[in-house]
């Protein structure tokens, strides 16, 4: 029979449950607001760092509790300087997060999910199978080694957070919420909750729900077609979550947040790239302040869509804009390493099978 004691995630655990089980083992309870502060105000991955606590503590800590820290796996680096990761996770999932650095800002692309449970036609992620939810510790961590990059590498700070990464941001609701405390918490990295933005497939009962909860970080709506037999073929979610239901869900949000949403759109030729689709998308855009950013498509192998041409691309941006709608053209990053919005998937299994 095992008998081996099960370590508590000692990051799991508040403040006040930790100042529980210190007082269990009978520490003194202030001893663990220094352990809560190393955890996540200076983000230590390991007890023995822990410098102001003694050594018998940190035994203690050793023997009773595990830091399920991420680990980075793999990196590449593009030719545009942006860098991929893939991330070890502690039970060996591997996700995959992004630092892009530009003249204004670094920004990291960081994951919720592994895998993911949607079936976005033209996302690589999309054709892999959700393993689980990533817990709030395991976003955080993220940004903790992408921030690091960006510091080592470019000699900056992280400046901007998206949730773009692997996975739906709001079918992984409470943990990614729980992550922005820590990211923005003064007992955390302390950033500014505008300097992050939550990316979302379009779950409307979630979306409302980020009104109820009066988030002060930025929405953006994956978007691609504001034409539902159109979006139904792109984005299945749209079967279950159609226009209108998501019009009423960020109408709500704005009542509740007073906050501008924004809308990714990706032009697709011959799908979505004519000016009846634009009319369509400025028409939905007078639900609520918005802005659209357009995105060019970054081809991968599962898929047969391919980017509109640059005349189509221009036209479109450039109806929108005679609109009155704030329209920018968002230029890919990281497509040589497979790195840009709609192509992460972890590889490193399929090689491995391959040899």
């Amino acid at each position: 029979m095992n008998t081996a004691t099960v370590k508590t995630d000692i990051r799991s655990l508040t403040l006040n449950a930790l100042q529980d089980q210190f007082t269990q083992m009978g520490e003194k309870g202030f001893r663990a607001k220094q352990v809560y502060e190393w955890l996540w105000k200076k983000s230590c991955f390991s007890f023995d760092e822990m410098s102001n606590i003694s050594k018998e503590l940190r035994t203690k800590l050793e023997q009773n509790f595990t830091i399920n820290n991420v680990k980075i796996h793999t990196s590449q680096l593009s030719g545009d300087k942006t860098i991929k990761n893939s991330f070890i996770l502690h039970d060996n999932h591997l996700i995959e997060g992004v630092l892009i650095p530009t003249t204004e800002r670094m920004t990291a692309c960081v994951s919720s999910q592994v895998g993911c449970s949607l079936t976005c036609k033209f996302c690589a992620t999309g054709y892999m199978e959700r393993k689980r939810n990533l817990n709030p510790d395991e976003i955080y961590d993220q940004v903790v080694l992408i921030d690091k990059q960006a510091r080592e590498n470019y000699n900056q700070p992280l400046s901007n957070i998206v949730y773009m990464g692997m996975g739906e941001p709001l079918l992984n609701y409470a943990n990614v919420m729980k992550s922005i405390e820590k990211i923005t918490s003064e007992d955390g990295l302390n950033m500014a909750a505008k300097r992050i933005t939550v990316s979302t497939a379009g779950i409307a009962k979630m979306i409302k729900k980020l009104g109820d909860d009066q988030v002060k970080f930025n929405l953006a709506l994956s978007l691609h077609a504001a034409n539902d037999e159109k979006r139904n073929t792109i984005m299945p979610i749209n079967e279950q979550n159609s226009l209108k239901a998501l019009a009423d869900a960020l109408k709500y949000y704005y009542a509740k947040t007073k906050n501008p949403v924004t809308y990714e759109y990706i032009i697709f030729d011959g799908v979505n790239d004519n000016i009846q689709d634009a009319m369509e998308l400025a028409r939905f855009c007078k639900h609520l302040p918005c802005k659209v950013n357009i995105i060019e498509y970054n081809p991968i192998a599962f898929a047969s869509y391919i980017n509109a041409g640059e005349d189509k691309v221009e036209a479109f941006a450039a109806y929108l804009r005679k609109q009155g709608i704030i329209t920018n053209l968002r230029r890919s990053r990281g497509k040589d390493i497979d790195a840009a919005c709609g192509q992460l998937a972890i590889k490193e299994k399929e090689k491995e099978q391959a040899l």
